[in-house]
């Protein structure tokens, strides 16, 4: 661990601080070029394909102003203070939004001290909020934004005993003041051979467990002053876990539950239609054996369109076509890999579920408008229209190409500075192959060897 600390802080200084725009040194023209943009941009002549009612505008113009959507169309006035953006023969997207992902609170996975995603042997589990340990300078999220995601949910993991892992919170990749967009915004938990092995070795026990965990919240809920004063029994969880718990037994947050097998699915639709809970099921490798059912009770599934094999028991039904088979019965998906360091691979996911049956457009709509949908942020992003967040990615062409980059990415209306800590570093070895003395000799020496 001695080494891979020492490793990782050469990493953290191979670009001079003046360079580095990944938060760990000052980069205030970056950082405020993100945060402070009171410009008004006009992006013109591209394909937009706004999500939204206006679905496909050929040469149209996106107007940015204030932050917002100002306009959208064919024929939009563009004003004289208007930046203008050349998107001729590219394509303009809302940006994506990462339903599942760890940025800000694991930035080395081998290094325990960067990791704040799981609350381990703490005594909270549903009260547990990861706003509290999100670091918006992490080098992940410039590594990520620059490649189209501009929103994400940021959610706990199990830890060693908690069936119940906490509460996540939504942020805008954009900026480090007023980043956390909504906090406790879900409550995330797992059945499964995850929450089995957290309850003793048996899926029963677990379920159990949360049943238990739900049914004293609302006995709290219905008792607080009895609880109070000392007239209530004790309960399974803390007094702020049974809080915490709250909002979702009222419906008003939604519940993601990791569950893989198809029996297990069926277990938590059972278990929400006990407690009239909104359900969110995450993983879902089997969900396309239960999809009629899924869409029945209108219960959406995040997936990795990329799970194909069965790398456990309860994955053995895992298909490449999940994602085309569920959306054919009614089943609202978004996609997330699961992969925060690389979370901007998900487009290359959703190709392949194209590959796999997906229609092209209802993959966009997995990345950017279903992941808003599901967590009732729809309102706000995840369509080009006017009055919305300015959340908007100009693509050298088809974004579900592998080939295909963001040129261009707006959050918030704000224009990011396209760089991070990985364009500089290649940007320096590239110019030292260009020309060797324009660096010091300890660039230099290695290119001779």
């Amino acid at each position: 661990m001695k080494y891979l600390t020492m490793i990782l802080a050469m990493l953290c200084v191979a670009c001079s601080p003046a360079d580095r725009s990944d938060g760990y040194a000052d980069n205030a023209a970056a950082r405020s070029a993100v945060h402070a943009d009171g410009k008004t941009y006009a992006i013109t002549g591209g394909t937009v394909y706004t999500l939204g009612a206006a679905g496909k505008i050929e040469h149209g113009t996106v107007l940015v102003k204030d932050g917002k959507i100002a306009a959208v169309g064919a024929n939009v006035d563009i004003p004289a203070d208007a930046e203008r953006i050349d998107a001729s023969g590219k394509i303009v997207t809302p940006g994506i939004f990462d339903p599942q992902s760890q940025f800000g609170i694991v930035e080395v996975g081998a290094v325990k001290e960067t990791r704040d995603a799981s609350a381990g042997d703490s005594r909270f589990s549903a009260a547990f909020d990861v706003a509290d340990a999100i670091n918006p300078r992490s080098v992940l999220i410039p590594v990520n934004r620059i490649a189209g995601v501009t929103r994400a949910m940021v959610s706990p993991t199990n830890g060693d005993k908690h069936i119940i892992a906490g509460r996540g919170a939504i942020i805008d990749l954009g900026s480090t003041e007023g980043f956390i967009h909504r906090d406790a915004a879900a409550m995330f938990a797992a059945l499964g051979e995850t929450g089995a092995e957290q309850a003793g070795g048996s899926r029963a026990a677990a379920m159990l467990a949360l049943r238990e965990a739900l049914q004293d919240a609302k006995d709290y809920a219905d008792n607080t002053s009895a609880y109070a004063s000392n007239q209530r029994r004790k309960y399974a969880l803390t007094r702020l876990d049974l809080e915490a718990l709250g909002p979702v037994l009222a419906g008003e947050e939604p519940l993601v539950l990791h569950v893989e097998r198809a029996s297990d699915i069926e277990a938590a639709l059972r278990l929400a239609r006990d407690f009239k809970l909104k359900l969110v099921v995450s993983g879902g490798a089997e969900a396309w054996m239960v999809a009629d059912e899924l869409a029945a009770a209108h219960v959406p599934v995040l997936l990795n369109p990329l799970e194909d094999l069965p790398a456990h028991f309860e994955t053995l039904g895992s298909t490449l076509e999940n994602a085309a088979r569920l959306q054919k019965a009614g089943v609202l998906i978004a996609f997330a890999t699961g992969d925060t360091h690389n979370a901007r691979n998900v487009t290359q996911a959703a190709g392949n579920a194209v590959a796999n049956g997906l229609p092209w457009l209802d993959a966009l709509k997995a990345l950017m408008l279903n992941p808003a949908r599901i967590y009732g942020m729809d309102q706000d992003v995840g369509t080009l229209e006017q009055g919305k967040l300015a959340d908007v990615v100009v693509w050298s062409g088809d974004p579900l190409e592998l080939s295909t980059f963001a040129d261009q990415v707006f959050i918030a209306g704000r224009r990011v500075p396209m760089v991070s800590r990985q364009t500089m570093l290649r940007d320096r070895y590239m110019q030292a192959i260009r020309d060797q003395h324009a660096m010091s000799p300890g660039y230099i020496k290695p290119m001779a060897l």
